[in-house]
């Protein structure tokens, strides 16, 4: 449950091991996404606290999806953004996997900001366990707490 480097090639399924993060220390403020077909979690936070706040979870697809993004951008203006990326239990990557880190790329090349990808394995059990009312937005924090707490 590490996160990837951008840009990097997917760490190996069968490792268990943690892949280091290079997140420059000016990198202050980010925000985080549970990608969805039909709804993406967002949350805000920092590294100073170390925390996530739930944001109004995006209920749009493709480019409609992409105008909200951009609204959330303009009012946070994160330093970096931090993408879900879903596995199977094993690690194996499946069709879900391969949307988030579309969706990864897809924010790189609109918006201009590095994009660091967070194996999100069990965020959205995790979520509903603890009674979240917004599951997607929940699981956006769960994945962005976990990226922070990962920073040196």
């Amino acid at each position: 449950m590490a996160a990837a480097m951008p840009d990097a090639p997917a760490p190996s399924v069968s490792s268990s091991v943690p892949v280091p993060v290079a997140v420059p220390p000016h990198f202050q403020s980010f925000l985080a996404f549970d990608f969805g077909l039909k709804r993406t979690g967002v949350a805000s936070g920092n590294r100073l606290l170390g925390a996530a706040t739930p944001q109004a979870t995006i209920k749009a697809e493709g480019d409609a999806r992409f105008a909200q993004v951009e609204a959330r951008i303009k009012e946070w203006q994160p330093d970096a953004l931090v993408v879900g990326v879903p596995y199977h239990p094993d690690g194996a990557p499946h069709e879900n996997t391969r949307r988030a880190q579309k969706f990864a790329r897809q924010l790189r090349g609109r918006f201009n900001l590095q994009v660091f990808e967070v194996d999100e394995r069990y965020s959205t059990t995790e979520a509903l366990a603890s009674g979240a009312r917004d599951a997607d937005a929940a699981s956006a924090c769960i994945i962005l707490e976990q990226f922070l707490r990962s920073l040196p």
